[in-house]
């Protein structure tokens, strides 16, 4: 489990903390997505539990220890892809292997796993700038998930495509969730995306930082269950729950923390 404790985050140029006094537990196997609106911090957060940075005050662990740095158990996706143009997409999956000093039959092995995990098994010899936008994310994917982290980390990771591959590849993160049963931590500016995928959504309050409420849903654990997106989406809890959300975000109120489940 990753644990924030009493989390808080200051730039030196700022004149007020990103994040402030902030508390989150992020589970394995669970699906917990992030949303708030621009400037709340959440890129900040995100790279605190990778350890790109260090708290001002608090702590962050990972099972009890403290995180210092980043780490081999926690894989990052960004919001561009990274790929590296002058390989294919088997030799960018395999990258990190490589790194780690696996031989060209594991990594070549490995690759395939994970392209084939993606949907890509086809295009294992395609070059990057052939492959569309959604492709090179799952590229991506397949990429972190090729080094067997614990957790994924996902950066607004949607957030360029168009809105129909924005939504397959929605449907394609909760397959990958379901499969590998990894913790996923992901950070988006769509109520209903982040409806639609956490299993914990974390709401976040602006100037600075904090939490909001954090709610248990079903929504995605009833898709990767075979319930179609549609008719989920469609669901007048969901609809409900993505109205209210956007209420909160934009006209917000207090700042207690509050624990909910929905179905």
């Amino acid at each position: 489990m990753i644990r924030l404790q009493a989390v808080s985050v200051t730039y030196p140029s700022a004149a007020r903390p990103v994040l402030r006094d902030l508390s989150l537990d992020l589970h394995d196997g669970r699906f917990t997505v992030v949303i708030g609106a621009s400037g709340c911090g959440k890129t900040t957060l995100l790279n605190l539990i990778a350890g790109f940075l260090q708290p001002t005050a608090g702590s962050a662990s990972i099972d009890g220890l403290p995180i210092t740095g980043p780490g081999a158990e926690r894989g990052v996706v960004f919001q561009s892809d990274a790929l590296l143009p002058w390989q294919n997409v088997q030799e960018n999956v395999a990258f990190g292997l490589r790194l780690a000093g696996q031989s060209p039959q594991q990594r070549q092995a490995k690759a395939r796993e994970y392209l084939a995990l993606t949907g890509l098994q086809d295009y294992a010899d395609a070059a990057i700038w052939e492959l569309s936008g959604g492709m090179r994310q799952r590229v991506s994917l397949a990429r972190a998930l090729a080094v067997d982290p614990r957790f994924l980390l996902l950066d607004e990771p949607l957030g360029a495509l168009d809105a129909l591959t924005r939504e397959q590849m929605q449907e394609h993160l909760l397959q990958v969730w379901k499969t590998t049963g990894k913790g996923i931590f992901m950070i988006t500016h769509s109520v209903e995306e982040a409806l639609f995928l956490a299993t914990d959504l974390v709401l976040l309050r602006a100037r600075p930082g904090r939490v909001a409420s954090v709610r248990r849903l079903h929504f995605g654990e009833r898709f990767a269950a075979g319930e179609s997106a549609r008719s989920i989406k469609s669901d007048p809890r969901f609809v409900s729950l993505r109205e209210e959300i956007l209420e909160q975000l934009l006209h917000p109120q207090a700042d207690d923390v509050s624990e909910e489940a929905y179905s």
